[in-house]
């Protein structure tokens, strides 16, 4: 049984259950939380199943972690894949923080809505780049109402004084635009055809732990691992100058529906 320093509880435990809380724990414990006590008799049929189909005391090449990742979605629909890396950080220093972008080679196979902040030329060639909003006075006042019905904010450096008053509303939504993050352009055509095809932006939380979509369970595997792989590169390569040892302590993957599979970090580094 799982301690971490939780009062004893007793719970009622279905067949096949150990396995999945013991997997449902694990994954909190990846993604920097702590496992909430142990309440057995709320793990469905199909995820004790599938749990029962990963060895917990097995790191997986990423090959291997992905074609068991797509075997054991089965949720009724297409599930998205998500990688959780748990990272040497402590984000509460500007020096152990990771804000970046990736661009994944076959894309998040997920249709993502692109507003710009812009006016004159640069509003125009963004709307011929296929942005899904353009505007500039006007689309502040509609984020000031609070409605934000896209996934991606792009502006242009002379829109930036004017976005300050929107911090409380775009800030906790992760949607201010930031030089850093590829979200501030000169060129807002360009960000938005990257965007669009794939590019997204993803941080350390406060645990120190990175969220990301890396594809569709639909995918072909060889698409998936080429998807991860590129992902973790791009962590590598953002390694934040605070960092002492090692970067990774853990990694996990998982489908939307599904359980966890522990990677291997070597392999997946290597």
């Amino acid at each position: 049984m799982l301690a971490m320093g939780l009062a004893v509880q007793s719970y009622v435990m279905p067949a096949g259950a150990p396995a999945a809380a013991a997997l449902a724990a694990q994954q909190q414990l990846a993604c920097g939380r702590q496992p909430e006590p142990l309440m057995m008799a709320k793990v469905g049929r199909r995820i004790a199943a599938l749990a029962t189909e990963v060895d917990q005391d097995k790191e997986y090449e990423p090959s291997e972690a992905v074609a068991l990742m797509k075997k054991l979605a089965n949720a009724k629909f297409v599930e998205t894949a998500e990688l959780h890396g748990n990272l040497n950080l402590d984000p509460k220093y500007n020096d152990q923080q990771i804000r970046t972008t990736v661009s994944l080679p076959h894309g998040t196979g997920k249709a993502v809505r692109v507003a710009v902040l812009a006016e004159g030329p640069a509003a125009d060639a963004a709307k011929a780049a296929g942005a899904d909003v353009v505007g500039f006075e006007d689309l502040i006042e509609t984020i000031s109402s609070g409605v934000t019905d896209f996934d991606v904010l792009l502006a242009t450096p002379p829109a930036m004084p004017k976005l300050a008053k929107l911090g409380k509303v775009l800030g906790p939504k992760g949607l201010m635009p930031s030089p850093k993050a590829g979200t501030v352009s000169a060129d807002p055509a360009s960000a938005v055809t990257e965007f669009k095809a794939g590019k997204l932006e993803f941080r350390t939380d406060k645990q120190g732990v990175v969220h990301v979509p890396f594809g569709k369970v639909d995918f072909a595997e060889a698409d998936l691992e080429a998807n991860l792989r590129a992902l973790a590169e791009t962590i590598e390569k953002n390694r934040p100058s605070g960092c002492k040892g090692k970067l990774w302590k853990s990694a996990y993957i998982t489908s939307t529906m599904g359980p966890s599979v522990q990677l291997d970090l070597a392999a997946l580094k290597a």
